[in-house]
């Protein structure tokens, strides 16, 4: 039985090492990003959020060494920047928490913490959040997720930060390379409790739940075959690769990336190199 609290892709964290020159760069690929946020003193983290429609790309950085924190530097030291994990959307957190501890995991959390947010109306608000991880170390691929529950929607899903001169929309599919695509694929589709579903070139895709974006799951070779004019250079052979992401007006989004954009198939992409590790599919909505 399908997860009845945990409803599919809320966001995707990728973690830079420096917050500001991560955000000019999105800008640059004519992303709205919005102030960059401080998360409380136990996360030592700070974020700069691409606000789209219902899910949203976390740019993530370490501002001060926490206990919390750790596996972010760990893997920053290991791959350096990318997609580190995925956030699932929580209805009730506690329990979906009880779900996934039903299931036999033993779910971290909750865990209760909030940032300050400056409205546009220069009001002082704040963003408040409930989490709760999956162990550590299950992570399919090398792929993190956790769930949340947004207590204050209106500080996050602000309208002014939802226009992209790109056109982005929202989450198509997570891409996540693998030397074995098919247990990967596998792995996840247990802890989320969903099917997985085989695709024509030998991918495995596995639903987030309700209209929520896919994870795919694929071999390094068989996304470079998806995406022959892009390079590649800097991914893993295991973890999180790119994002596919809808948007209104692909002419557009191909201006907009300037130099940086490359005509792949029927999609305009980004190479990772020029987006934080992270490679970008921008496909029609």
């Amino acid at each position: 039985m399908a997860l009845r609290n945990i409803v599919g892709i809320d966001h995707a964290v990728v973690v830079v090492r420096d917050l500001d020159q991560a955000a000019a760069n999105w800008q640059r690929l004519g992303f709205t990003v919005s102030p960059r946020g401080t998360h409380s003193a136990k996360m030592g983290t700070g974020n700069i959020t691409i606000m789209l429609d219902p899910d949203y790309i976390e740019l993530l950085g370490v501002l001060v060494e926490t206990e919390h924190n750790v596996p972010s530097r760990k893997f920053l030291a290991r791959r350096g920047e990318g997609i580190e994990r995925v956030a699932f959307t929580a209805v009730d957190l506690a329990a979906g928490a009880e779900e996934i501890r039903a299931r036999g995991y033993a779910a971290l959390g909750p865990t209760d913490f909030e940032r300050p947010v400056t409205m546009p109306d220069g009001a002082q608000s704040a963003a408040k959040f409930r989490i709760f991880q999956w162990p550590i170390e299950e992570a399919p691929a090398g792929l993190r997720i956790f769930a949340c529950q947004h207590k204050t929607r209106e500080t996050v899903w602000i309208p002014a930060l939802q226009h992209h001169a790109n056109g982005a929309r929202r989450l198509r599919q997570v891409l996540v390379v693998a030397t074995e695509p098919a247990k990967d694929a596998a792995h996840l589709a247990r802890m989320i409790d969903r099917e997985v579903r085989a695709e024509p070139d030998g991918a495995v895709a596995v639903p987030s739940g309700s209209d929520r974006a896919d994870f795919m799951f694929l071999t390094r070779e068989q996304l470079g075959r998806r995406y022959p004019a892009v390079s590649l250079a800097g991914l893993p052979e295991s973890g999180g690769a790119g994002l596919v992401i809808a948007t209104s007006d692909l002419v557009a989004a191909e201006k907009t990336f300037g130099g940086a954009g490359v005509r792949s198939g029927n999609a305009v992409c980004v190479a990772p190199a020029a987006a934080n590790g992270t490679l970008l599919a921008f496909v029609e909505a």
